[in-house]
């Protein structure tokens, strides 16, 4: 789920807690509040800059004061389909020429529709600031909209409503029916994705209006943050935002007042695609600028922020009541809503769900939460807020948040404030004043199979009492058109590069063979501690698929000392949370806490990691819960793509199984399996401890020392990572699973790789990132762009301990799986027969740089990369050369790999969805591709059927 707006109104502040609560947990770090600067042009435009020198790059971000609640009548999903319409051509700019400015030089962009804002967003080296200042102006002050781009940016939203919400399980629960059920007048009611027809209505008339309403000025601000000088970036500003007009006539604004709910509403709805029943729950909230958004911010994390959280703790964990139980936090500038919501467990029914819901809620009411609950959620919080700001995006994020929501850039610093003297009491209150029974909507949102003979359920849509506007187009809408190439104004070259400064691991190591990784990051007082084995879902026994999945989900669930819910509740105590998973080649157990609490969150993981007890009763949950993990996930056509092209490109070899096993064998796995793989992996000379953050080397080898010198190794073993393959790998297939009603097909044409350590592997990556890494990759450019068949395509490269795989993937409407099945085999093949361009090689090489350099600005990014590197056997030193490496990679290197990587003649092509559709035309392309029905599928064969 989307973060709640509190939640990212939250800024880094001080987090004095009360004297109750200092009793039950560690005082809070103290963090500085964001500094920055503001100022407001004569034009209207709110200017704020937030310096960071410590970084390479700069982040900018245009925030409107507009978003889904402005759609005008008749048009939902109106301001979303604009935001596309952002990156088409300008006066000065041709379509697509943003990407150009940012992903190409190794930064990004994005844009993103909220109820109550749109937001456009960059993150470019430092150099590159100057280019996107002007590239943004420019698309404020004069965009183009013409027929061509607004056909295929419509087609585009199309499929991606077709993609998050029509083909994925709970896709209309969550972005359709939420906001039906939740207002009566206010237009928040209308789902911000639109709907199919509404979108099909909206003329190019209406484009252009919306632009010329609302892309001003005086309504939008600007927030620059990273590394800049700043009277630069003020005569920057000047030059290129200063000379917009701000238009004479007022900005319109949504004023209805939302009743108050007095009876409670309840639906039920039967959906296609749903693997099981989910229940939500809808309480009205008061809007985000109100006095008791701190309280609600801390009781909604004790409600569901963590494993230790009462949802969890008894729908999940307790009951084994859901799959999952969670809350969503909603607030806005008008009034919001908490969502409560459960996606029930195998053979659970709706109605226990939403009974049980109701009596956590209850409780909140009924009695005081304890102080170690109160000490609890502010400490995750804080450690939350500490994590959002580790980067200049993540800074600019939430002060404009704070503007355009709350009207005050340093809202976030005092609601952070104010959360630290929130009570017990404060809880009680806003829980009793809110979360009445009769102030509730409630859905029941069930499988369609589930449905009575003759039942068709509640209708479920927009009230009809809720009031919309029209768009008032203005008087005399200038129709912007791209200036004659001559007279076109380019932007501003780049100026001097910043060096990005990459981290340098230091080793350590026990005299048990542990190795011990530090890498120091002083600048906010966060940690990260990762625990990382060779060994993982490769060494998989055959018969007991997703056992190392299985194994490492239950490391945290309770050791000889300790249970799983008195793990849970330590850790996040102290501001944290202790994740666990397995990759192919290895198991990893990490947390990321506030730097003063690292002395005991490194004796919590040193214990989970060193004496794990795999009690029945745990195991016998943890099965459960991973059975309804993978029935949720086979029913969503683009990951039961994926799981498909594993099976036929690995067949029955290591890495052509399910990772989470399947629920067949999950159901097979015994303890003593468990046992097992637990044994051959979690040895410590096998085993890296990864330190990241606000921490020096003497005080990492100190802990380490600590907590793990006692560990002993069960046995010498070799690392148990894939073993080669003892037979050939199968023959290319063409795959259709037929998925009757599927809202898209989830197609993937996917092919043996390479090894991460292979020489190769640089000019193979290169050579996806021109395939498929990226907005301006060929496939997004063919798939996407071009036809508008997708709201993505991509590549990846799977370079594993042992060779992977390398595969082209996207989700698209069932009639036109064909057709994208024929481009993404002509992108292959085209590949390894031609030379890449300099003038498109560059820029993807630059892509490739960009996102590693990203990667590694977080503690957890930084233990992340280091952690592949063990798993993988590649020498830590690759941290330091990746950038070079990549730059070395030419044209001749790229051809080559593509030619041995990407020829499609080794490729298996996978097709997923209401094979009706699409069958007939594919047979003709391909007469020996093999038809399973769904229903008939088995992941367990390499034969799938």
């Amino acid at each position: 789920m989307r973060l709640s707006r509190a939640a990212l109104l939250l800024g880094a502040a001080l987090l004095p807690l009360s004297a109750q609560a200092q009793k039950a947990a560690a005082p809070a770090a103290a963090v500085k509040p964001l500094d920055f600067t503001e100022r407001t042009l004569a034009n209207g435009l709110r200017v704020y800059a937030i310096r960071d020198t410590g970084t390479s790059n700069v982040a900018v971000q245009v925030w409107y004061d507009v978003g889904s609640k402005d759609d005008p009548a008749g048009r939902s999903g109106f301001a979303h389909m604009f935001e596309h319409l952002m990156f088409k051509a300008t006066r000065n700019l041709v379509a697509e020429q943003m990407d150009r400015l940012t992903e190409d030089v190794g930064g990004y962009n994005n844009a993103s529709t909220n109820d109550d804002y749109t937001n456009y967003y960059e993150v470019v080296p430092a150099n590159h600031l100057q280019r996107l200042l002007f590239a943004e102006a420019d698309r404020m002050a004069s965009l183009v909209v013409e027929p061509k781009s607004f056909a295929s940016e419509r087609d585009v939203v199309k499929e991606e409503l077709r993609l998050r919400t029509l083909a994925q399980p709970y896709g209309k629960l969550f972005s359709i029916y939420f906001p039906e059920i939740s207002y009566t007048k206010h237009p928040y009611a209308r789902p911000g994705i639109g709907s199919l027809e509404n979108l099909e209505s909206a003329t190019i008339d209406d484009v252009r209006a919306f632009h010329a309403t609302y892309y001003r000025p005086d309504n939008a601000i600007l927030v620059v943050s990273g590394n800049f000088d700043p009277k630069q970036l003020d005569a920057w500003v000047d030059q290129y935002f200063a000379g917009i007009r701000k238009p004479d006539r007022p900005i319109p604004r949504v004023t209805v007042t939302e009743p108050e709910r007095t009876r409670a509403t309840h639906v039920t709805v039967y959906e296609q695609n749903t693997p099981l029943p989910a229940v939500m729950i809808s309480y009205p909230l008061p809007p985000d600028n109100d006095t008791d958004i701190p309280a609600l911010t801390v009781l909604n994390a004790v409600l569901s922020q963590g494993e230790s959280s009462r949802l969890y703790e008894t729908l999940v964990y307790r009951d084994q009541l859901a799959q999952s139980a969670e809350t969503y936090l909603d607030t806005k500038q008008g009034p919001g809503n908490l969502g409560v919501f459960a996606i029930l467990a195998g053979g659970k029914t709706a109605d226990a769900g939403e009974a049980a819901l109701r009596r956590e809620v209850a409780r909140l009411r009924d009695a005081p939460v304890t102080a170690a609950e109160l000490a609890e959620a502010k400490n995750e919080i804080l450690t939350s807020v500490l994590r959002g700001r580790e980067t200049a995006e993540g800074k600019a994020s939430t002060l404009a948040a704070s503007v355009i929501i709350n009207g005050d850039p340093r809202a976030s610093d005092r609601q952070l404030a104010e959360i630290a003297r929130v009570t017990a009491a404060d809880i009680q209150r806003v829980a009793r004043k809110y979360l009445r029974d009769e102030r509730s909507a409630a859905i029941h949102y069930l499988p369609a199979e589930s449905a009575p003979a003759g039942a068709k359920g509640d209708t479920v849509a927009v009230a009809s009492t809720v009031q919309v506007a029209p768009l008032a187009a203005p008087a005399n809408v200038e129709i912007v058109t791209p200036a004659p190439e001559a007279e076109r104004v380019a932007p501003p070259a780049p100026g001097a590069p910043v060096v990005a400064a990459i981290p340098a691991p230091q080793e350590i190591r026990l005299a048990n063979g542990l190795r011990v990784l530090v890498v120091e990051k002083h600048d906010l007082p966060l940690l990260t501690a990762a625990l990382v084995a060779t060994g993982g879902g490769a060494a998989d026994p055959s018969d007991r698929a997703g056992v190392g999945s299985l194994t490492a989900d239950l490391l945290p669930k309770g050791t000889r000392t300790r249970s799983a819910t008195q793990i849970a509740a330590q850790i996040e105590a102290l501001g944290g949370s202790i994740g666990s998973d397995a990759s192919w080649d290895g198991s990893s157990i990490s947390v990321t806490v506030k730097s003063d609490q690292a002395a005991p969150a490194l004796g919590i993981l040193a214990d989970v990691a060193q004496n794990p007890a795999f009690a029945d009763e745990e195991i016998e949950r943890a099965r459960a819960q991973a059975i309804d993990g993978v029935t949720v996930t086979i029913k969503d056509p683009s990951q039961l793509a994926g799981l498909v092209a594993g099976r036929a490109v690995f067949g029955n070899q290591p890495y052509g199984h399910a990772l989470s096993g399947t629920p067949e064998s999950l159901k097979a796995i015994k303890a003593a399996d468990i046992r097992s793989a637990y044994a051959r992996t979690w040895q410590p000379n096998q085993a890296t401890l990864v330190l990241v953050g606000d921490i020096a080397p003497a005080a990492a080898k100190a802990l380490a020392e600590k907590n793990f010198a006692g560990w002993r190794s069960i046995a010498r073993r070799p690392a148990a990572g894939t073993a080669p393959a003892s037979q050939p790998l199968p023959e290319p297939r063409v795959i259709v699973v037929d998925m009757p009603g599927a809202g898209q097909a989830g197609v993937v044409v996917a092919r043996p790789g390479i090894a991460r350590r292979d020489p190769s592997f640089y000019p193979a990556s290169v050579a996806n990132t021109v395939l498929g890494g990226g907005f301006s990759s060929r496939l997004n450019q063919e798939i996407r762009i071009k036809r508008g068949l997708a709201y993505g395509a991509g590549s990846s490269l799977s370079a594993r301990r042992e060779p992977g795989s390398i595969s082209a993937r996207t989700q698209t409407k069932n009639p036109t799986a064909p057709e994208t099945v024929a481009i993404m085999v002509a992108e292959m093949k085209r590949l390894g027969t031609e030379p890449v361009p300099a003038n498109e090689l560059e820029p993807r090489k630059a892509t490739l740089i960009g996102d590693f350099g990203r990667g590694v600005e977080t503690t957890d990014g930084i233990a992340g990369v280091l952690g592949a590197y063990v798993v993988q056997d590649v020498p830590l030193s690759e941290l330091k050369a990746f950038t070079s490496k990549v730059s070395a990679v030419d044209p001749a290197a790229v051809q080559a790999a593509a030619a041995r990587l990407l020829d499609p003649d080794r490729a298996s092509i996978i097709v997923v969805g209401d094979a009706k559709d699409f069958i007939e035309a594919l047979r003709k392309a391909y007469p020996k591709l093999e038809l399973i029905p769904a229903s008939a599928l088995k992941l367990d064969t390499a034969a799938l059927k």
